[in-house]
Parts: structure tokens; sequence; C-alpha cells
């Protein structure tokens, strides 16, 4: 992303990005929002910080009878970090009240010059921040942000995992009586294609039958035919010698 920049010298001239590069980041010290509470351990949440390691502190923290105030402190990608830190340690530590404050922090950004001639630039941004105090003792309930100790027990008990409720197995034989009655239009065209599979049988049966007694037939016809012929031939001979006889 370009920004166009005014140099006040020899005239408006504008020049973009280009020509810096980034340098130093840092941020602006500000009062973290309770400091009226004396003795207060603040815990800084950073985006690379380990959730085991900061609550393991923390807790042991908790553990000694003059800490009475804990406060979790995040800003910009640490926001999602520090509220978990808190509610893992409201459930680990029974009893701790809560308020909690979302601000802005002021983050200044120096970029440096490439080119002679042009000066050193500041950008400001603000980005959220936010900070949770937890207490051992009684907070002011008109506090904006207070928060009751069990407020979240609910909320917790909804998110662990339910018991799955264990069904009654019916018997096999059940399931399957109960497959085939929830069937029967199934089981009735399976039986009238076992009746057509059996005529159909029966009627290549029947044809086989007729093609054997055609072939009979034709086989009679052929040894009528060659008798007749041998009578005739028979004939004819009786025929020749009565004329030689006549002669």
């Amino acid at each position: 992303m370009e920004y166009h920049l005014l140099l006040m010298k020899s005239g408006l001239i504008i020049r973009s990005m280009e020509n810096y590069e980034k340098g130093e980041t840092r941020e602006v010290d500000e009062e973290l929002p309770f400091g009226s509470y004396s003795n207060v351990v603040q815990m800084k949440v950073t985006a690379g910080s380990k959730i085991k390691n900061v609550i393991g502190y923390a807790l042991k923290k908790l553990q000694e009878p003059e800490v009475r105030y804990l406060s979790w402190n995040g800003s910009g990608h640490a926001v999602t970090k520090t509220v978990t830190c808190a509610e893992i340690t409201k459930k680990k530590f029974k009893g701790l009240q809560q308020i909690t404050k979302i601000r802005f922090k002021r983050i200044e950004e120096f970029w440096e010059p490439k080119l002679e001639g042009l000066e050193r630039l500041k950008v400001n941004r603000d980005i959220p921040a936010i900070s949770v105090l937890l207490s051992k003792d009684p907070l002011d309930k008109l506090e904006p942000g207070f928060q009751c100790h069990g407020s979240l027990n609910a909320l917790w008990s909804d998110s662990s995992p339910k018991k799955k409720t264990q069904r009654k197995q019916k018997p096999r034989g059940a399931v399957i009586k109960s497959q085939q009655t929830t069937f029967p239009k199934k089981d009735k065209c399976d039986s009238q294609g076992k009746t057509l599979t059996q005529k159909k049988d029966r009627c290549d049966a029947q044809e086989t039958t007729l093609t054997q007694k055609k072939d009979k037939c034709d086989s009679q016809e052929t040894t009528l035919t060659q008798k007749k012929d041998k009578c005739d031939a028979q004939g004819k001979q009786t025929s020749e010698n009565g004329v030689k006889i006549n002669t």
C-alpha cells in the first residue's frame, strides 16, 4: 500500500513510501486500568506466549496468601489468548471475581528515509487491548465489566463432552423380521419373477419335445420316400421283363 507524504522543502513535493523503509516500532507507555488496586500481579500475554507456561505461573501466584489480585493483559492478536488464559484461571481456581476493561493501545512506527533530503516519519496505530482483573476479594458490583464467580459454570458444563446413551440392541431375528415386513412389495415381485422363470423353463421343454417329434417325422418321411423309389424301380424292371417275353 502506498502512502503519499508531503515534504515541506523547496515547495510541496509528493513522495511515495518506496523511498522509506520500516525502522523502529515501540509501544507507548500507558497506565494500566487497575492501578487503584494494590499488589496486583500483572500477566502480559503476547501472540507468542505459551498458555501452559503463563497459566502455571499465575496459579502458583494465586496460591500465595498475600496475592489477592491478578490481571491478564493483552493487545492486538493476543486478545483472544488473553481471554482464554483468564477463563482457564477461573476454572482452575474457584471463587474468583472478575472485572474486564477494553481499550485502545497506541503503537508508534518509525520509517527511515532512503534518500537524502527526506525526513524521518512516525506513524501512529491504535490497536485493541483488553485487561481482565481476577480477585479473591469481593469487588464492586456496580463497576462496568464486573462478573461474579460461578457465572460461567453453566457454560463450562455445556461444553463438557456428554455421555452417549447406549441403545438396546435388538435380536438379529427381530431385525430380519422387521425388514421382511417392511418390504412386502419386494417379496411379491420376487415370487412373481420365480413363477415366470418356471413357466419359461416349461415352455422351453415343450419346444424341445416338439423339435424332437418334428425330426422323427422328417426321418419317417425320408424312409417312406426311399421305399417309394425302390418300388418304382422294381415296377420298371418288371415292365421291361414283360416286354422281352412278348417279343
